[in-house]
């Protein structure tokens, strides 16, 4: 598969998430499911950046959540910034043996892999319309084809057609 797939069929677990990451992501998508979230893992944005977690909420407000499973793979990460203006609401979401080493400025989740907590809310900034409805276009069409690949898997070769 390469890396910028069209609708991102295959990019659930495509080998770069950590098993903490993966128990991370588990928590935080529960939480988010909770307060009426749909949520999508590993979404290709316009840019290009693929987020960790795009979530759609009840009112079409849009969320992105970066993961950050070590001090070091937040050290180590220069893209963050960028998915801030694809969303309504940026979250970090690590571990609690992480804790809280990111910026004050920005919403925070503390997850394990059974459950997460808002630590600190994240600010709002709407998005235009015209990137709402874009984001929310591909967000359903990227469900619609990991739904039907599940039912329906492609032959070895073609997933990326």
């Amino acid at each position: 598969m390469p890396l910028l797939a069209v609708f991102d069929s295959d990019a659930l677990f495509d080998g770069r998430q950590s098993d903490a990451a993966m128990a991370i992501r588990r928590g935080t998508a529960r939480l988010l499911r909770e307060l009426g979230f749909a949520v999508l893992p590993e979404v290709t944005l316009r840019s290009g950046r693929r987020a960790d977690i795009v979530a759609l909420g009840p009112e079409g407000e849009i969320w992105i959540v970066e993961i950050k499973s070590s001090v070091a793979d937040f050290q180590s990460d220069t893209k963050w910034p960028h998915y801030k203006s694809a969303c309504d609401r940026f979250f970090f979401a690590t571990s609690p043996e992480v804790g809280d080493i990111f910026p004050a400025s920005e919403g925070l989740i503390i997850a394990d892999a059974f459950d997460a907590d808002i630590a600190r809310d994240a600010a709002p900034q709407r998005l235009s319309a015209q990137a709402r409805r874009a984001l929310t276009l591909r967000l359903a069409q990227i469900a619609a084809r990991r739904l039907h690949e599940i039912e329906d898997p492609p032959p070895r070769g073609l997933g990326d057609l």
